[in-house]
Order: structure tokens, then C-alpha cells, then sequence
């Protein structure tokens, strides 16, 4: 029964097959429908003669069976009536029709002539009574006829898809080629098959829609599941939402199987073959859109190329030359011209994060994915991007549970890209002493703040060593003292009176501290070392 149950709009989708309406409308006009069952939708399958009393065993679902009534004759050799009033006539048909029904069968063909002048009542009943609808053939059109036209009908039904399909395929290229392609691919497909679409890019943000979609918070770990995992496959959910009783995911992969974004679908049901023919090719599509955005383009080995020859244009140049340069730009970052960008530095940190052994492409990969950006490079301390990314935490968290941690830069504009790298590099070796990313919009831009506290506990320990390991009141006394002559620049009296000393003491314990740490403190530079040494330090 559920197969034949009509559909909800009483339409059929655009990509479909062959349907038992379709059949109906090309037959002789001598062919009478009976009974209607309502499922006039339902795509055909075959047209089989059959004359056994249970034929199902040898039926798909989606036929339309023809039987002469041979299954249905009674006792009374030649009986040629309608039988209309034999009770054990009714109840074959019953059984016959249910077991039909229950098979799948879309439509029962009753052809008169050589056994029945009319179709017996009971069948007629049964029909009505189990859901099947049922059509009356006369005995001049032969069942071998109907095979025929369903033929010709099937045959021409997939030359009319095909059509369809490479219709629909000259407008999804019309769209890859368009200034917009993936919001144009999207529109396209959700106007060609019963879908919304929503393409996220390899940080899971959303990058286009089509069609209105469940909340797009929901489709999260759908997303996740499909930027973890690899190889080719599909990811499916069900929401309670309307036009999302299916949602199914498609990974949008490199050639390296990185997967660099996910195309998310909703259906109010399971599409049929042509349609999901469609999706392919638009997954297609988008996989060589987004391979070409990180891989692929023309635009970062033209900026390579300028900056080498003519590297003074950046600063030098006229307004046309740095427009094109910014042009360039854009385009290998996947922003616009008028976007600013920072400069990523990554650290390895972890064994676990060591380069591959295919020279680093599935790497250089993995960072063109995650900063959407083709100007990456590999080097001995590990990567360095520009990217016009915000580079938020849950994305540095991405990435140090891979074993790195980042310098993430300032925002910046193209002629200052060579000093946004040289304020990164400074962070770098804070990186690796703390194995913690640092942004620099977060820094005090002092030698404090640039050191780290890790850094600097550890440069006085070393430095003052002889001096902390003094016993408590001593090493007290010379760090107060030691701290108040730096404090006053060296100056004798201005330390004495701070420390409420005699001059010639102070003079005495720097003296001896000079010697405890082996330091000539004449030197502005051993004075200022212990002066960044001491910020480290409790002095009581």
C-alpha cells in the first residue's frame, strides 16, 4: 500500500522515470481504467504477462502484471461469465490482489477474451478493496502490444533525461564560469533538483547557500564528520525540521584526499538516480573549484614572479602597479582587494607533526586548507601563511592538537607584509620556549612582554644564580641593594638614600655582588641584563 500511496503534491520530479500515468496516456483509447488507485506517479519498472495464481515470486516492484484471468476461472469447464456471483471467485481475487499489492505491484492489466467477456466483479472489488488500480484491456489490443509501447515509452523517457541531464549540465557550467560559481552552482542545482545546499569551506564557515536549510549550528558535527574523516563517501542526518526529512553531506576533496570543504543537502526524500547524477557533477564541480582556489591558481606564481623581478614595487610603485599586485593577492588568499591580511607562523612542537615523506605536499595541503590561502611555505621551523583568515581560537586549536603552535600576526596591508613577518619571527622563539601559540595583538610590546615568563624566570635563575643561592637574609639584602643602584642608573647617593645606606655600603655590595656573578657592571649591557633579569625575581 505504500507504494502506491499517492504523492503528496501529485506531481513527478523533473529527473524521474517512466510512470504508470505516463503509460496510461500513450495507450489505445480501447484501454479503460477501471479502477484508480490514485498513484499515477509511481515509476514503472516492467509490464509482465503472467498467468500463475501467485506470479509474485517472480515480480520487482513497479510492474504492471497482465493476466487474461486465468487465475480466477471456476470449476464449470468453458465457463465464459463474469462470475461475478461465484463467492470462491471473490475470494481468489482477494488473495490474488493483496499478495500483488503487497509486492509492490504498481497496476493489474485484466485483458479480456479467450476466458471473460468483462472483468469478474470480485477482481473489481478486490481492487477497490486492497488499493491497486486496475485497467481493462479489450481483446483486440494484444498484451504483446502493451509491452511494446512501454518500450518505446521507456526508451524515449531516457532519451528525454538524457536531455534533461545535459541541459542541466550546460547550465552548471555556465555557473562555474560566472563571477560568483559557487553561490551560482548552488542556485543552479537547488532549481534543477527538489534540495537546499550549503557549502562550508575547510574551517567549517558557511561559503554559500541555496534553498532555505535547518539552523546552520545543527549541520556542525555534520560538518566535522565530513572535514575528519577521508576517502570518498557520504555522511547522512535527519532533522526534525521541515524540508529536511534527509540531510546528506558530500566531502569536497583535494587530489591528495585532504578534504578541503563539504557540500550539505536537505530533501524532503531519497532523490532519484538522475538527480543524484546531478549532485555528482555539482560536487564535481566544486571539488575542482575549491582544488583550483587552493591549488591551482595562476595568481600566486604571477605575484611570486613580480615581487622577484621588481621587489622595489611594493613600496616604489605606481597606484596601477600596487593595485594589480593587491589584485594578485586577493585572489591567492580568496578575498578582495580592499581586505587586509596577517602573516601565520607555525612551530612544530610535537614528533607526532614531523614532515611526511612525500616532500610535504599532503602538508603544504593541509595549511592551504585550513587558512584558505595559496600563499603558504614550507620551512625548517615549519610554515609560514598569509592569510586574510581572523585565525579565531577554535581554528588555533585545530591546529595545536596537530602538534604546532602559531604566531598569528596583525592585520596588515600588502606593502607591509615584510614587516608584519619580521614582528612574527620576533615571537618565535617564545613559541618554542612556552610551546604556546601567541597572537600579537595580545602583546605588550615591551622586553617583558615579549620575553614570556617562562623565558625570563628562566634568564634569572641563570644569570643571578650565584647570587639566589645565598642564604635567605643575604641573598635578600644584596638583591634589594642591586636593585636600587639599576633603579637609579648607578647613581651612588640616589641608591644610598633609597635604601637609607651609607654610599660606601652600596658601593661595597654591588662590589661584591660584581664578583659573586663574575659581571663587569660598567657595561650598560651586563646592567641592563640584570635589570630584565630582576623583573623575574621577588625582591622582599
Amino acid at each position: 500500500m505504500g507504494r502506491n500511496a499517492p504523492a503528496v503534491d501529485g506531481k513527478r520530479d523533473q529527473l524521474d522515470a517512466v510512470t504508470l500515468e505516463q503509460f496510461l496516456a500513450v495507450l489505445s483509447p480501447g484501454v479503460s481504467v477501471l479502477y484508480d488507485a490514485g498513484n499515477g506517479h509511481v515509476p514503472l519498472r516492467w509490464v509482465e504477462p503472467s498467468e500463475l495464481e501467485d506470479p509474485t515470486p517472480y515480480l520487482l516492484d513497479g510492474e504492471f502484471v497482465l493476466t487474461a484471468g486465468l487465475p480466477f476461472r471456476g470449476d464449470v469447464e468453458g465457463d465464459r461469465s463474469t462470475c461475478g456471483g461465484d463467492s470462491s471467485g471473490s475470494v481468489q481475487a482477494g488473495d490474488y490482489v493483496s499478495r500483488l499489492v503487497a509486492a509492490g505491484v504498481a497496476a493489474l492489466g485484466f485483458g479480456l477474451q479467450p476466458y471473460y467477456d468483462a472483468v469478474p466483479q470480485g477482481v473489481i472489488a478486490a481492487c477497490r478493496s486492497h488499493g491497486l488500480t486496475l485497467v481493462e484491456v479489450p481483446a483486440d489490443v494484444p498484451f504483446a502490444a502493451l509491452g511494446l509501447e512501454f518500450s518505446k515509452l521507456l526508451e524515449s523517457g531516457r532519451a528525454q533525461v538524457f536531455r534533461q541531464l545535459a541541459e542541466t549540465n550546460r547550465h552548471l557550467m555556465r555557473a562555474v564560469l560566472s563571477s560568483r560559481p559557487e553561490h551560482e552552482l548552488l542556485t543552479e542545482l537547488a532549481r534543477r533538483v527538489p534540495v537546499w545546499a550549503v557549502l562550508f569551506g575547510a574551517d567549517g564557515r558557511l561559503r554559500a547557500r541555496a534553498g532555505s536549510a535547518v539552523d546552520l549550528s545543527r549541520l556542525q558535527p555534520l560538518v566535522k564528520k565530513l572535514l575528519a574523516g577521508s576517502g570518498p563517501r557520504m555522511e547522512t542526518a535527519i532533522f526534525d525540521a521541515p524540508a529536511a526529512g534527509l540531510v546528506f553531506g558530500h566531502p569536497l576533496r583535494s587530489s591528495k584526499d585532504a578534504t578541503l570543504g563539504s557540500l550539505v543537502l536537505g530533501a524532503e526524500k531519497a532523490l532519484t538516480p538522475a538527480q543524484n547524477s546531478v549532485v555528482s557533477s555539482v560536487v564535481g564541480l566544486l571539488e575542482l573549484l575549491v582544488r583550483q582556489r587552493t591549488s591551482g591558481s595562476l595568481a600566486p606564481s604571477q605575484l611570486a614572479t613580480a615581487l622577484l623581478l621588481h621587489p622595489e614595487s611594493v613600496t616604489v610603485g605606481n597606484s596601477g602597479q600596487l593595485d594589480g599586485f593587491k589584485d594578485l593577492l586577493a585572489q591567492s588568499v580568496s578575498g578582495t582587494r580592499s581586505e587586509q591580511v596577517r602573516v601565520i607562523q607555525g612551530v612544530r612542537v610535537s614528533a607526532a607533526s614531523a614532515a611526511a615523506e612525500d616532500g610535504g605536499v599532503r602538508e603544504l595541503l593541509l595549511w592551504r586548507r585550513l587558512f584558505d590561502s595559496k600563499m603558504v611555505e614550507l620551512t625548517d621551523y615549519g610554515f609560514a601563511a598569509v592569510t586574510r583568515l581572523k585565525v579565531d581560537d577554535p581554528l588555533v586549536a585545530e591546529v595545536e592538537q596537530l602538534g604546532w603552535c602559531l604566531v598569528v600576526g596583525e592585520r596588515t596591508e600588502l606593502p607591509g607584509l615584510q614587516e608584519a613577518y619580521r614582528r612574527a619571527t620576533s615571537l618565535r622563539a617564545r613559541v618554542l620556549a612556552t610551546g604556546r601559540s601567541v597572537r600579537l595583538e595580545d602583546m605588550t610590546w615591551s622586553v617583558k612582554g615579549l620575553l614570556g615568563n617562562e623565558a625570563g624566570a628562566m634568564l634569572a635563575e641563570r644569570l643571578l644564580a650565584p647570587v639566589l643561592g645565598l642564604d635567605p637574609e643575604r641573598r635578600d639584602a644584596q638583591l634589594r641593594v642591586l636593585q636600587s643602584w639599576l633603579a637609579a642608573n648607578g647613581n651612588w647617593d640616589a641608591a644610598a638614600k633609597e635604601l637609607g645606606l651609607h654610599r660606601n655600603t652600596v658601593r661595597r655590595q654591588i662590589n661584591s655582588v660584581a664578583d659573586l656573578l663574575g659581571l663587569n657592571l660598567s657595561l650598560a649591557q651586563s646592567r641592563a641584563e640584570l635589570w630584565i633579569a630582576l623583573q623575574y625575581v621577588v625582591v622582599p
